[in-house]
Order: structure tokens, then sequence, then C-alpha cells
């Protein structure tokens, strides 16, 4: 099993995680005030620099107002490879509707 912080899928796991708080209109401070976290601990979380457990990804998922299990399975359906970033921002933007 490789560590999934070096792998595309997590990169793309970040990526949505940045996606759905900006389609939120949360920046990291509310978020992190949401959380009853500091603001570091969101950067760290989108820089990949701290990962999260399965309660903290839920939480997160609630403060951000997402439904998790779609998170998710939109993150297994995408195939993880690197595309044109404005090509992926416009799938993820419809993908990230698709979680609320």
């Amino acid at each position: 099993m490789t560590k999934s912080v070096f792998t595309r899928k997590h990169d793309r796991f970040r990526d949505m995680l940045v996606e759905a708080r900006r389609e939120s209109g949360l920046t990291q401070v509310q978020l992190a005030e949401r959380l009853s976290r500091p603001q570091s601990f969101v950067s760290k979380v989108e820089r990949g620099e701290r990962r999260l457990d399965v309660v903290e990804f839920l939480e997160l998922a609630q403060a951000i107002g997402i439904d998790p299990f779609a998170f998710l399975k939109t993150l297994n359906d995408t195939d993880g490879s690197r595309e044109g970033s404005a090509r992926r921002e416009n799938r993820s933007r419809s993908k990230v509707d698709k979680l609320r």
C-alpha cells in the first residue's frame, strides 16, 4: 500500500476540499472558526502538511456544507490524472456543486 499523501488521488482530495470551501464562500479563517481550530490547521490540511482522520473529515465536510459521502464518491470516480487546469477547474466546479 502506498502512502496516500504522495498520490495523485490525495492531491485531488485536497484540491476538492479547497474548491468546496471556496464554493461555500468561506475563507480559511471562517472555516477554522466553525471547526474551533486555528487557521493554520485548515492551511496545513489544504497544503498536505496535515492529514485528516475520518472524524475530522466528517466535521470539515459538515462545516463546509457538503455531503461527505458524495464527496468521497466523486473522489473515487475521478481517475486522478492531472489535466489542464481550466478543464479540471470546470469539471471540478460541477462536481463540487453536486456535493451540496
